[in-house]
């Protein structure tokens, strides 16, 4: 077992029965002309955290984990899309419309592609999701238990959406997880850190969180030392 420095006490895995889940790491979120900027956010400092990310990947394909990549997406004709979902935010550009990277937010347009530096591997899970969640109406978690997962690292965009969401019905389906906190982000600083205080109150009530650092320590470190 390998064990992480995290808050608020130590998390402890497998790599073997862990997976890393990044999510919607997507240019619709994170690039100018995509839905992210359509509802008027600063994309900046979810760019950022693209390197971090790019480590956290390598490292947990140099440890042997599972790799799971999420995109929000919608079927072409948007019939996975509730029309209240499409209204939500009065963007100037709204779901399915035509954008600068293609429809917004639809299957197989260039915007809904995961960045180029982030791309999944041939054998790594991707997961097309219509929700917030990376479980709602998906295979994820069949896609997990068939590969024997317990734990999860989660990181990607955004922290008080997706990833929350996301780590919370990863939580109700029985999976301890992990928050890499500086490998997620939101168009909002302080939406992050409230999303993370409430994710690891009250002894961890969803889960753990670290910094890429204290992982990156643990996995370096010689089998069952703690860091």
């Amino acid at each position: 077992m390998i064990s992480v420095d995290a808050f608020p006490y130590p998390y402890r895995f497998d790599p073997r029965t862990t997976a890393l889940v990044v999510i919607d790491m997507q240019r619709d979120f994170i690039e100018e002309g995509g839905f992210g900027s359509a509802l008027g956010n600063d994309v900046g400092p979810l760019a950022a955290i693209v390197p971090t990310v790019a480590a956290l990947l390598a490292g947990a394909r140099d440890a042997g984990m599972a790799v799971a990549h999420t995109r929000e997406s919608h079927l072409p004709d948007l019939s996975d899309c509730p029309p209240a979902k499409r209204r939500r935010g009065n963007p100037a550009l709204a779901i399915g419309d035509a954008g600068p990277m293609g429809r917004i937010l639809v299957r197989g347009e260039p915007g809904n592609q995961i960045l180029p530096q982030l791309a999944p591997l041939p054998g790594e899970i991707v997961i097309d999701k219509p929700g917030k969640g990376a479980f709602y109406a998906t295979d994820l978690h069949a896609q997990l238990q068939a590969r024997g997962v317990t734990h999860l690292l989660l990181a990607g965009v955004t922290t008080e959406v997706c990833v929350q969401t996301s780590m919370r019905e990863a939580n109700d389906r029985g999976y301890e997880c992990l928050i890499v906190e500086d490998a997620c982000a939101s168009y909002f600083p302080a939406f992050h850190q409230a999303t993370l205080a409430m994710l690891t109150a009250q002894g961890g009530i969803v889960g753990w969180q670290a910094p890429l650092s204290a992982l990156q320590r643990a996995l370096a470190a010689p089998t069952g030392e703690t860091t």
